[in-house]
């Protein structure tokens, strides 16, 4: 089955996510810039509306993603606070000034999650080599997702980058997170293309596609319904192991 993560920035829009049988939700607040972290308050609440995994971001302001000292400082308090409620997972990123991964932070952020898994968000589209990049996750057993659009602003112009992912998460711990600017009428075509067996959705499963709007759920349960049932992987393509016709019923950093 596909994984369909739904953007939540309120009580609300989580419940609405959940009832239209998202699979997990990130939770973030800003939306306008690409997600910021957001109030203990708000985590506790959501966490306790709903029965289905949140993951809660961790990024304290949106200039970019090579941090300093205070910033890191600001980070790890955070984490530390997400660790002790029950948020599913951190959701955080960040480089260095050459364009890699700053595995120094990101081990810190690791330590500072108490156990909880990571997901590296959309700070690694922004890697010099994408490729360098992922090797470099898949060495930190608590990261276990990667967020990324394939290093495009929509991830449907970069569908040969995320399927060269997905083949080099494949018997990984780290799953491959497809996202920005997905669209419901592109899912099934984008998940046989690609073989990804996550998808991550924002402004296009709220109320008529806005970014500021509430989660729509039946939004979410079109996209939901639109996925394959199952995805295999063959040499040469990946393809569907029934008829297109049978199917299930089932964004931002």
């Amino acid at each position: 089955m596909i994984m369909l993560q739904v953007i939540a920035t309120t009580v609300a829009d989580a419940r609405a996510a959940e009832r239209g049988s998202a699979n997990q939700l990130e939770l973030i607040t800003a939306m306008g810039e690409g997600g910021l972290t957001l109030s203990i308050g708000l985590i506790e609440a959501v966490t306790e509306a709903v029965g289905i995994p949140v993951n809660v971001i961790v990024r304290p302001h949106s200039r970019f993603f090579v941090y300093d000292a205070d910033d890191y400082a600001v980070m790890l308090r955070d984490v530390r606070a997400i660790a002790k409620t029950r948020a599913n997972a951190i959701v955080i990123g960040m480089l260095n000034a050459d364009g890699d991964i700053d595995t120094g932070g990101l081990a810190r952020a690791i330590d500072a999650a108490d156990g909880k898994p990571l997901t590296f968000h959309r700070a690694f589209d922004e890697a010099r080599d994408l490729s360098a990049a992922f090797d470099t996750l898949l060495r930190f057993d608590a990261v276990t997702n990667v967020l990324t659009s394939g290093g495009k602003p929509s991830v449907l112009e970069a569908e040969a980058v995320i399927g060269k992912l997905v083949e080099r998460s494949d018997g990984a711990r780290c799953t491959v997170l497809a996202g920005a600017c997905l669209t419901i009428d592109a899912i099934a075509q984008f998940v046989v293309v690609t073989g990804v067996r996550a998808v991550h959705f924002g402004s296009a499963l709220r109320i008529d596609g806005k970014g500021l709007a509430p989660v729509d759920k039946a939004r979410v349960r079109r996209a939901r319904a639109a996925h394959p049932r199952q995805v295999t992987k063959t040499p040469s393509r990946y393809r569907f192991p029934m008829p297109l016709g049978v199917l299930i019923p089932f964004e931002s950093f």
